[in-house]
């Protein structure tokens, strides 16, 4: 069974990031042998990381499901140019151990039109912990144009979500044969 986690980096009750990543995790959830979970970090316990301490909250758990995942989608939104300090915060609790041999997609939403640093910030944050990272990647503009309640309308992004889950899967089957 392969196993393809979702991290939600928005702690926005209507996060446009989460419905993204549930639109790229419904794309690929009904192909056999994919299981899929969706990691929601505005509904963990996370206190702000400390290099002193090595757990905290729930942060042994949250690692453990990204551990054992072959595959990670995470999302962000765009603040200041950048990811949100919400994922941040739970990326400072990763390691290589936690990412090692693990293919990564990456997902921006933004409220206006930007949203090129972010996907390059990701990139790089994930590379320093050994994730491999596909090629596709989405980023969504002006993301409240995007959504009617919570049913995307845009076809052209729902198809890139789709393609970018399946880039996923397809990279985490070449590392993970025996999934």
């Amino acid at each position: 069974m392969l196993t393809v986690v979702a991290v939600n980096g928005s702690r926005r009750e209507r996060s446009y990031t989460r419905k993204s990543l549930q639109v790229a995790l419904d794309a690929v959830a009904a192909e056999p042998g994919v299981e899929t979970d969706l990691l929601d970090l505005s509904a963990v316990d996370l206190p702000l990381y400390h290099p002193g301490r090595d757990e905290q909250g729930d942060s042994a758990a949250l690692r453990t499901r990204v551990r054992e995942a072959e595959a990670v989608l995470i999302g962000s939104p765009v603040y200041h140019g950048s990811y949100s300090s919400t994922f941040r915060n739970f990326h400072d609790y990763c390691s290589k151990d936690d990412y090692r041999d693990t293919a990564v997609g990456l997902v921006v939403t933004a409220g206006g039109g930007s949203y090129g640093p972010t996907l390059d910030h990701l990139r790089s944050t994930v590379r320093g912990v050994y994730g491999h990272t596909v090629p596709e990647q989405v980023g969504v503009r002006n993301a409240s144009s995007k959504y009617d309640g919570d049913r995307l309308t845009d076809d052209g992004i729902r198809r890139r979500l789709g393609e970018l889950s399946e880039a996923v899967v397809a990279e985490a089957r070449r590392l993970h044969p025996e999934a």
